[in-house]
């Protein structure tokens, strides 16, 4: 699929890997953003003024079907959804600061307003020839690292959910692809971590992505990843955990 006159609808695109796909996206097609009120999201709309913006934190799946309908009312065409938004915490389980209210808003966050969001997306994309959905992932959802539990499970389930929702789509228009990105130098890893590739970066692979055939797209480090865990799984754990 050649990515121009499309529209895209992007979530989490105020700050980030979603902000870097608006500024290459933006221009040559048709810009649609769910993100919560901030800042940056105000600061989005001032900058790129043709993008329309749904308001929702993706922690309140109210909001997240309330943004759907409105999305859905003003009767467009939905060629490319990207599901980008995310969060991660990093306190244990054990650790003092580790607070039980970050659980379910990971969760719903990550994975449970992804699966929402296309279900309600999905009549929409299916009128469109070819459509596709693109849940952006992480090396985490092939081997955990010890930190963040919460985040590394709703990755897992995302990779999970998103090869069975492509078995359930292969007989429509609609492909579902994930891409599986390295550390990306964003505010949400600010402090951890080291060798991590700038957002411009991932976002430039991600939109090469969605004009490439195939369901699954490792970019940077993740393919030695994927090629050490089919080598060396316990070595890729190893590896992984510490991370």
């Amino acid at each position: 699929m050649k990515i121009v006159n499309k529209h895209i609808v992007i979530t989490g695109g105020a700050s980030g890997i979603g902000l870097e796909l608006v500024k290459q996206l933006y221009g040559q097609n048709a810009l649609s953003v769910i993100a919560r009120p901030s800042k940056h999201l105000e600061e989005l709309q001032a900058n790129y003024p043709d993008i329309t913006i749904f308001e929702a934190d993706l922690s309140d799946l109210d909001r997240v079907r309330l943004a759907a309908d409105q999305l859905i009312k003003t009767e467009q065409s939905i060629d490319i959804l990207i599901n980008n938004a995310a969060v991660q915490y990093v306190p244990c389980f054990l650790d003092e600061d580790f607070r039980l209210e970050t659980i379910k808003r990971e969760v719903d966050i990550n994975f449970t307003s992804v699966c929402m969001l296309i279900y309600l997306l999905l009549p929409a994309l299916i009128k469109q020839d070819p459509s596709i959905i693109l849940n952006v992932n992480s090396g985490l959802a092939i081997a955990p690292k010890a930190s963040s539990a919460v985040y590394c499970a709703t990755k897992g389930a995302l990779n999970l959910f998103s090869q069975s929702l492509g078995y359930q789509l292969e007989a429509t228009n609609v492909e579902v692809k994930q891409v599986f990105l390295p550390l990306v130098d964003t505010a949400m890893t600010k402090g951890r971590g080291s060798g991590k590739i700038l957002p411009e970066e991932a976002a430039f692979e991600m939109i090469h992505a969605l004009s490439k055939s195939g369901g699954s797209i490792d970019i940077g480090k993740v393919k030695f990843l994927r090629l050490l865990q089919r080598l060396s799984p316990a070595l890729a754990s190893q590896l992984m955990k510490g991370a």
